[in-house]
């Protein structure tokens, strides 16, 4: 049971990671369309650095799978997890770059035998003015495939999830 609901939590995490978003551009350095993600969840840390985006906030961008998943990106959890983004989320912005939205983040974790694939939709984040970070609001992901094991919907926090643009 406990590692169902780790496996679980990991990857709504990485879905929460996928999510969040920073301008370095807002800060006066020149921004080079990559965004770095860590979050930590039920002890266990999940990261990538450098993933490909389309653009640079606050323009409407899409983030690149292929540079976050292995082999071709670094994204790694510790507790024996695996993940595995399935799409490449878009992103928009609000008038004042406060806040972002993510229309659908579609992520698996493994452990083990078990796999457990999520989704979630229409994400909101919040920019934090002291580190220019967005920070997700709470959400929800529904489980839309993999074993009996997985819960039928994990939680993510509010704050629980950052990502920095570079």
């Amino acid at each position: 049971m406990m590692h169902r609901a780790k496996l679980a939590v990991a990857a709504l995490a990485l879905a929460a990671t996928a999510g969040s978003v920073t301008s370095a551009a807002a800060f006066g350095t020149a921004a080079d369309q990559k965004v770095d993600g860590v979050i930590v969840v039920a002890g266990n840390t999940c990261t990538w650095t450098n993933a490909r985006t389309s653009a640079n906030p606050p323009n409407a961008l899409t983030v690149d799978r292929t540079s976050i998943n292995r082999p071709g990106g670094n994204l790694a959890c510790g507790g024996g997890i695996t993940a595995t983004l399935n799409n490449n989320p878009s992103f928009t912005f609000g008038s004042t770059g406060a806040t972002a939205l993510t229309d659908m983040i579609d992520i698996t974790g493994q452990q083990s035998f078990v796999s457990c694939r999520y989704k979630a939709t229409n994400i909101a984040w919040d920019r934090d003015a002291a580190t220019g970070k967005y920070v997700n609001r709470a959400f929800t992901a529904t489980k839309t495939s993999g074993s009996f094991l997985c819960p039928g919907s994990v939680t993510t926090e509010a704050g629980g999830a950052s990502m920095l643009f570079h």
